[in-house]
C-alpha cells in the first residue's frame, strides 16, 4: 500500500504538470505567427455558406463594398490588418479572442460590385458560430 503523503505529493506533481501544459499550449496560442502566405487567400464561392469553423459571405455592395468594411473592423476590438489593403482590393484580418486570444482570420475581396467574406477559425474545428456572427455583425453595419 502507498503511504498517504506519497499519493499527495503525485497527485502534487501530476497538477503542477497539467497546469504547466496548460500555460505552454496557452503562449503558443497567443505568440504563434501568423503568415501571410497561408491567411492571405482570395476567398472563393458565388454563395453564402455557414461552416463549421467559419462563414464565406457574397454581396453586392456596390464599388466602396470593401472600404465600407474596413472602416468597420479597424474599429471591431482586438482586429488589425494581417494584410493586405484597399488598394489592393483585398485585406486579411486578424481578430483574438478576449481571454485566451484565440486568433481568427477573415478575409475581404473586393471584385466589381462583389464583396466576398471569408472568416475562419485557426485552432480546432468548430468556432461555434463566432465567425458566422462576426461576419454578420460587420455587415449588418454597412451601408446599403
Amino acid at each position: 500500500m502507498v503511504p498517504q503523503s506519497n499519493r499527495v505529493e503525485k497527485m502534487k506533481m501530476a497538477l503542477w504538470l497539467i497546469a504547466g501544459l496548460i500555460v505552454l499550449v496557452g503562449a503558443y496560442i497567443r505568440l504563434a505567427p501568423s503568415d501571410p502566405a497561408i491567411w492571405h487567400n482570395t476567398p472563393v464561392g458565388d454563395a453564402n455558406r455557414d461552416l463549421r469553423g467559419g462563414v464565406v459571405r457574397v454581396l453586392e455592395t456596390g464599388p466602396d463594398g470593401l472600404a465600407q468594411l474596413n472602416e468597420i473592423a479597424a474599429s471591431a476590438p482586438r482586429t488589425k490588418v494581417l494584410a493586405g489593403s484597399i488598394d489592393d482590393g483585398m485585406v486579411t484580418y486578424i481578430t483574438r479572442t478576449k481571454v485566451i486570444g484565440f486568433p481568427d482570420y477573415t478575409t475581404a475581396q473586393q471584385n466589381g460590385d462583389t464583396l466576398r467574406i471569408y472568416g475562419r477559425l485557426r485552432f480546432g474545428r468548430s468556432d461555434f458560430g463566432v465567425n458566422r456572427n462576426r461576419v454578420d455583425g460587420w455587415l449588418a453595419r454597412m451601408q446599403p
